[in-house]
């Protein structure tokens, strides 16, 4: 192998270990990126007429299709809220609620996934 050659093959493998480096870099950007960071809402204590209910959670997708046209964008919030609600029956709302969203993409569409759990309260049952 001559010199040039040599340094022909070096030069390669410098390259692929930086391209090594620089695409794991990205795809641990982009991993770490797609979750937001969870949002604890501070709610109004569970009241005497009420009781606890136990733990719900609830999610909704939406997605935008080729980047302008939106499907289920608009209401994932309140499809998520009322999907948490709907799991355990005689819920009239929730407390220490939190909410998380995380995000996808593929060719033609984006979506994102909005996650809500939180501690399922009703009113308090005759005995």
């Amino acid at each position: 192998m001559s010199l040039g050659e040599y340094q022909i093959a070096l030069g390669r493998k410098e390259i692929m270990k930086h391209l090594k480096v620089v695409s794991l870099g990205i795809f641990l950007l982009l991993a770490l990126a797609c979750t937001s960071t969870p949002l604890h809402l501070q709610t109004a204590p569970v009241g005497p007429d009420e009781q606890v209910l136990g733990p719900v959670e609830g999610s909704s997708t939406g997605i935008m299709l080729f980047q302008f046209i939106p499907i289920n964008q608009n209401d994932r919030f309140v499809r998520a809220y009322q999907r948490a609600v709907a799991t355990r029956g005689g819920t009239t709302r929730l407390v220490d609620v939190t909410m998380q969203e995380r995000w996808f993409w593929a060719w033609v569409l984006n979506g994102s996934i909005f996650h809500v759990s939180g501690t399922a309260v009703g009113p308090k049952q005759e005995k």
